[in-house]
Formats: structure tokens, sequence, C-alpha cells
């Protein structure tokens, strides 16, 4: 089904519209179905992208405090209008998320900041670009310790022909001396 430039002009505007707000710290162990449950009474919200915990730190909190849930360290929320996204950060950063007092995170606070003139496709394109550059750096790694591991092969098998050179020398030499 072809694309016209009606719908093609409207779904521009539509991200023309759309605001993104920035979450610097996640709570520990909150889901984004969570985070949308707590922030569409708000706006509407589009997408949303949590940032997991790295993978080192995950596999130590699994080791030590089996503790197996998922971890964030940061998040993007997509609103889909800007106005309600920046009124959403403006009000929410540094207060308390509160709920029930029997709630997890009850007594955790906010981190939002509204981001203005970033959309979406500005943070696909970041993620993308440290996942390439991420990749090119194991490339790197990966040839640099190829070329270690061939030059050392070349080594010890250079020190064997040369012990195997000086031992059909000793070989030579001991005759000529008993006679």
């Amino acid at each position: 089904k072809p694309l016209t430039q009606e719908k093609l002009k409207k779904f521009q505007e539509k991200i023309e519209r759309t605001g993104v707000c920035y979450m610097s710290r996640v709570p520990p162990f909150m889901k984004h179905t969570k985070v949308r449950s707590l922030l569409s009474k708000y706006g509407e919200i589009g997408r949303i992208y949590l940032n997991p915990e790295d993978p080192k730190i995950t596999a130590r909190r699994k080791k030590y405090k089996h503790n197996k849930r998922k971890n964030f360290t940061e998040g993007w929320i997509e609103f889909m209008d800007k106005k309600t996204a920046r009124q959403t950060a403006e009000q929410l950063n540094g207060t308390q998320i509160g709920g029930k007092k029997r709630s997890f995170y009850y007594e955790d606070l906010w981190n939002i900041k509204y981001l203005p003139k970033f959309k979406w496709n500005h943070l696909t394109e970041q993620l993308a670009y440290e996942l390439k550059v991420k990749e090119q750096k194991l490339r790197t790694e990966m040839h640099q310790a190829k070329r270690e591991n061939n030059l050392y092969i070349k080594n010890v098998n250079k020190s064997k022909m040369i012990a195997a050179i000086e031992e059909r020398k000793r070989k030579n030499d001991e005759p000529l001396k008993e006679k």
C-alpha cells in the first residue's frame, strides 16, 4: 500500500508535536510498564526506552545478592505532546513518586528533565552509533589479539628451529672432540 503525500505530512506533523523527557535515574527494579502507568496520568505516552544496567554489574549482583530482577540506569519517555512533556517534567522533577505507602517506590524521587528540540530518532541514532563503536572496538581488539598470537607462535617456532640447529651442531662437534 503506497504512502500518500497527505499521510506522510500528517505523520511528520505528529512527530513534530512529540516531546521527549529524560529520566536520569530509574528507581531500582522499576520496569517500563510501571513507568508508563505512573506517567500516563499526566498525558499520552508514546514510547519508553529504559537503558539496562551494565552486564558486569548485573552479573555481580546476581552472584552475590541472588537478585535476578532486571535493573535500569536511565530512561527516555516520549510524550505525544511537547507541552505535556514540559509540564510533566517541571511538575514531577524532584518530587516523591508516592502512591500507596507500602509501594516499593513510595520514597524514591522523580529525576525527569524535558529535552527541548530532541526527538526519538536522535535517541535511536545515538544508540545505533554507540553499538557500532562497540563492535568496531571489539573487532580491533580481536585483530590485535590475533596478531599477537601469530607473533608468539612464530617466535616459538623460531626458537624450536634455533634449538634444533644448536643440537645438530653439538652432535657434529662431539665426534670431532673424541678423536
